[in-house]
C-alpha cells in the first residue's frame, strides 16, 4: 500500500468511526440508550448511506429507532407512513418527549391545524411527519411534500402491502407511486410478521428487489405461549387474572360487543381494566389508551384496533379471548408482551366455533381475497390443534428454523401430548407428494392417501397411483397432523409461487433415500368442547340442591335469630333464594357477599358481617374452594332504563310520567322498581305514596308485611287483615318496606 492510499484508508477509517461515535451519542443523548440492540445499527448505517432498506424485525425488537434516529442525522424532513391513527400519536407523543419535533397528518386535525402544520414542516422545524396512506394519497398533501426537503420514507407496518398477509389494506399498494412524486430519495419499509411469500410480495411492490434486506430472528425467548379449550372461558379468565393480580396485560376479543362485556366482567371482579374499539367515542379511547399507558388502568379490552405501535414494556400477559384471523395477527399481537425482555404470559382460547364465525365474516369478500383468508384461518387452526412445539411452530412460519427440541416455554412442551414412531407415516406423505409431482395442498394428498375417490383425485387419474389408499385404515385428521408435522421438522416445504402447494426439500429427499426414526405426537383433540356461547342455550338448570344443605340450615338458623333480635321478620334479613346461593358461592368478603342476587353492599352493610363469618368458619373447618376461587362474579345490568328510572324517583317525578318517559305500562313499571329495591338500591316512593294512599292504609299493609312470613304478594292478597287494598296498593308498600327494613 503506498503513502497516499494509506493516508486516504486511515482517513475513511477516522471518519467511520467519528460517524460511529456521533450515532453512539445522539442514541444516548436523546433516547438515553448506550448500546444498540440486534441489527439496529447496520440498518441505521444502510439508510444514512441513502440506500433502500427492507426491516423484518418482531415486535418489541426497536423497529421505530431504525427510522427515529436516522432523522435526527439527516437533513430535512423525514416521512413515516403509518396505518393507524392512535399509533401516530403514541409514537409523536414519544418524539415529543424526547425533545423532537415530530408531528402527524391525519383526518383528525382541523384546517388551521394542518395549515400550521405545512408551515412549520416548510420552515424546516420539524424533522418526523407521520402520515396514513389515505393522507398521503390526496393531491395537496403531494403537492405540499414537493416544497419540503424529504429526508427519507419510511414504511412502517409493511406487510399491510401485501394481499397474501393478515393486514392487507388496498391504499397502501399504491405508495410507490405517491413515494415517486416527491422524487428520488432512499426508502425503508419495516415489518414485524413477514412470511418469506409476504417478504417477496412487499419488496416486488414497492420495486425494492435490490433493497438490502435485515431479518432478525422472530424468537421471543421470554414469551411462555399456551392454548387452552374455549370452556368455561369467563371462568378461566378470572382464574387467569387472579393469579396475575396487578400486573399490566391485554385481552383481545373479535368483536365490540364481546370486549364491553368482557371489560365489565373483570371490572366488577375488582380488576382497573378499560375497553378499547373503533365504537368508541375518539376522546374516551384515547383516554383509555393513555390511562393503560399511564398505569391508570391495567388491563386493556380491545379489538385488534389496539395496540401497533404501542411502546408499554411491562405488558405482563396477552390474552386472545377469541382466535385471531391468522398467525401474522396472533404473532404481532403477542408480542405486545414481555417487550422489556421480562415475563410475558401468551393465553389463546381456541374453539372450532369461532374459525366457523371468521369464515362467515369472509364470505363477502372478492374469490382470491376469500380463499387468501382461509388459508390464514387454516394455519391458525394447525397451530392451536399441533402437539409440536409451539415456539417451533410460529418460527416455522416465518421461514426460520428453531433447532431446540424443548423450549421450556411453552404448553406443548411443558406438558407434552403421547407420542409415537412415524418413519413409516412420514414416508407416506413423502411418497404421496413426489408421486403427485410436488403440486398440491394437504387436503388433496390426504385424500390420495386415504383412497377417497374426489373429482379432484379422479380428474388427474391419482387413484392410479402407488402410494393411493395405503393410509387409508387412518382417518383424515389423523394425516393432517402428519403432514403438519412433517412441514414443521421441514422435510417439506411451502411453493412460495404455487399457494398452498407443498413439495419435499432437501431434508426429505434424504430421508426417502434413508428413513431414520422420527417420533410424531398426536394433536389436542378441541371437537368435544363446547363454547360457552352455544353452552349455555342448552345448559340444563341448575339442581335446587345444588346448595351446601348444611350451611344453608345453618344460615337460616343465623337469620331468624338476627331477625328475632331486630324484631322484623326473617325474609327482611335475607331470602331464602339469597342463602342457596350463600350456601353455592361460600362468599367470604364483602365484596363477594354483595354479588349474591338479592343482596347488594346496603345489606351487606346492615346485616352481613355475622353471616361472613359463619361462612367463613364453615369453609374452613370443611377446607373448601371458596368464591374468590371458583365464583365469577357478574356486572349488574344497570341498563339505561334503571338508571333512569333511579334518577327520576330521585328527583321525585310521578310513577306515571316515569312509566310514560320510559315507554313502560305502570305494572311493568312497578316490576323494573322491585328489581331494583331486591338488588340491594335503597328506593324512597314516600313523596308518591303519601298522594295514593292514605296513613291508616299504609300502617295496615306495613303491619301485615311486619309479622308475615312471606313478602308474596299472592299470599297477601288473600290475607284477610288487608284483603280489601288492591296489589298495586300492595306492591308499592312492599316496595317501601323492603327499602326502609332491607336496605
Amino acid at each position: 500500500m503506498d503513502k497516499d492510499t494509506s493516508i486516504g484508508f486511515y482517513r475513511d477509517e477516522m471518519m467511520l468511526v467519528e460517524e460511529k461515535d456521533a450515532l453512539k451519542e445522539r442514541l444516548k443523548e436523546v433516547f438515553g440508550y448506550s448500546q444498540f440492540r440486534g441489527n439496529q445499527e447496520v440498518i441505521i448505517r444502510n439508510l444514512l448511506d441513502g440506500k433502500n432498506t427492507f426491516v423484518i424485525m418482531p415486535t418489541g425488537a426497536g423497529k421505530s429507532l431504525c427510522y427515529q434516529l436516522p432523522a435526527m442525522m439527516r437533513e430535512g424532513l423525514a416521512v413515516v407512513i403509518s396505518p393507524l391513527i392512535a399509533l401516530m400519536k403514541n409514537q409523536v407523543d414519544q418524539m415529543n418527549a424526547y425533545g423532537v419535533n415530530a408531528r402527524f397528518l391525519n383526518s383528525t386535525l382541523s384546517k388551521g391545524e394542518i395549515t400550521r402544520l405545512k408551515k412549520d414542516a416548510m420552515n424546516g422545524n420539524v424533522k418526523l411527519l407521520y402520515v396514513a396512506p389515505e393522507s398521503l394519497n390526496k393531491e395537496e398533501t403531494i403537492d405540499f411534500l414537493k416544497k419540503v426537503n424529504v429526508s427519507f420514507v419510511a414504511i412502517d407496518e409493511a406487510h399491510c402491502i401485501s394481499e397474501w398477509g393478515h393486514d392487507f389494506r388496498p391504499e397502501y399498494r399504491r405508495i410507490k407511486t405517491m413515494i415517486q412524486n416527491l422524487g428520488d430519495m432512499p426508502v425503508i419499509a419495516l415489518t414485524a410478521t413477514a412470511t418469506p411469500k409476504v417478504q417477496i410480495d412487499i419488496q416486488k411492490n414497492l420495486q425494492m428487489e435490490d433493497a438490502d434486506v435485515f431479518l432478525s430472528s422472530f424468537n421471543r425467548k421470554n414469551l411462555y405461549y399456551e392454548v387452552r379449550p374455549k370452556k368455561e372461558t369467563k371462568k378461566q379468565l378470572i382464574r387467569f387474572l387472579k393469579d396475575n393480580k396487578g400486573k399490566s396485560g391485554i385481552i383481545y376479543c373479535l368483536s365490540r360487543k364481546k370486549v364491553e362485556e368482557i371489560a365489565k366482567l373483570i371490572s366488577v371482579n375488582g380488576f382497573k381494566a378499560a375497553p378499547y374499539h373503533a365504537g368508541l367515542d375518539p376522546d374516551v379511547r384515547m383516554k383509555n389508551q393513555d390511562d393503560f399507558l399511564n398505569e391508570e388502568v391495567d388491563i386493556i379490552v380491545a379489538t385488534i384496533a389496539f395496540g401497533m405501535g404501542i411502546d408499554k414494556p411491562d405488558v405482563r400477559f396477552v390474552v386472545h379471548y377469541d382466535v385471531p384471523k391468522s398467525l401474522e395477527g396472533y404473532y404481532q399481537e403477542t408480542g405486545r408482551g414481555g417487550r422489556d425482555g421480562l415475563e410475558g404470559h401468551c393465553l389463546m382460547f381456541y374453539s372450532h366455533n369461532d374459525l366457523n364465525k371468521l369464515e362467515k365474516f369472509n364470505k363477502d369478500k372478492p374469490v382470491q381475497e376469500r380463499e387468501n383468508a382461509r388459508i390464514l384461518l387454516q394455519e391458525m387452526e394447525y397451530y392451536a390443534e399441533s402437539p409440536v412445539c409451539r415456539r417451533r411452530q410460529l418460527l416455522h412460519y416465518f421461514g426460520e428454523e428453531f433447532m431446540e427440541d424443548n423450549c421450556g416455554m411453552c404448553d406443548n412442551c411443558v406438558h407434552p401430548r403421547e407420542r409415537f414412531e412415524g418413519a413409516e407415516y412420514v414416508k407416506l406423505v413423502l411418497q404421496a407428494v413426489k408421486q403427485t409431482n410436488e403440486r398440491f395442498g394437504l387436503n388433496h394428498l390426504v385424500n390420495v392417501i386415504r383412497g377417497v375417490e374426489d373429482e379432484y383425485v379422479k380428474s388427474y387419474g391419482h387413484f392410479d397411483l402407488a402410494v393411493y389408499g395405503k393410509g387409508a385404515e387412518e382417518d383424515a385428521d389423523f394425516w393432517k397432523s402428519v403432514i403438519r408435522q412433517v412441514l414443521i421438522y421441514q422435510l417439506l416445504e411451502k411453493d412460495i409461487d404455487n399457494i398452498g402447494a407443498l413439495k419435499i426439500s432437501e431434508r426429505g429427499e434424504k430421508f426417502l433415500v434413508k428413513p431414520h426414526a422420527i417420533e410424531l405426537a398426536k394433536d389436542h383433540d378441541f371437537s368435544t368442547e363446547i363454547d360457552e356461547e352455544e353452552e349455555s342455550a342448552d345448559r340444563p338448570p341448575v339442581s335446587a340442591k345444588a346448595y351446601d344443605a348444611k350451611l344453608f340450615e345453618m344460615l337460616k338458623s343465623l337469620r331468624k335469630k338476627i331477625a328475632k333480635e331486630k324484631d322484623l321478620p326473617p325474609y327482611v334479613i335475607f331470602q331464602d333464594p339469597s342463602l342457596e346461593e350463600m350456601a353455592t358461592t361460600y362468599p367470604t368478603t364483602k365484596e363477594e357477599l354483595a354479588q349474591v342476587n338479592g343482596v347488594g353492599m346496603g345489606k351487606v352493610n346492615k346485616f352481613g358481617k355475622e353471616f361472613l363469618e359463619v361462612i367463613q368458619k364453615f369453609v374452613d373447618d370443611n377446607d373448601i374452594e371458596t368464591a374468590s376461587d371458583i365464583v365469577i362474579k357478574s356486572s349488574v345490568n344497570k341498563s339505561k332504563t334503571k338508571i333512569a328510572i333511579i334518577q327520576a324517583i330521585d328527583r321525585k317525578t310521578d310513577l306515571e310520567e316515569i312509566a310514560e318517559a320510559s315507554r313502560l305500562s305502570f305494572e311493568d313499571l312497578l316490576t323494573e322498581i322491585e328489581n331494583i329495591c331486591y338488588s340491594g338500591t335503597k328506593l324512597n316512593l314516600n313523596y308518591y305514596i303519601d298522594q295514593v294512599l292514605d296513613p291508616h292504609k299504609q300502617d295496615d299493609i306495613h303491619d301485615y308485611f311486619m309479622n308475615a312470613d312471606t313478602d308474596d304478594i299472592d299470599a297477601a292478597l288473600s290475607d284477610n287483615a288487608i284483603s280489601d287494598y288492591n296489589e298495586e296498593e300492595i306492591r308499592l308498600m312492599r316496595i317501601k318496606f323492603m327499602s326502609e327494613y332491607a336496605n
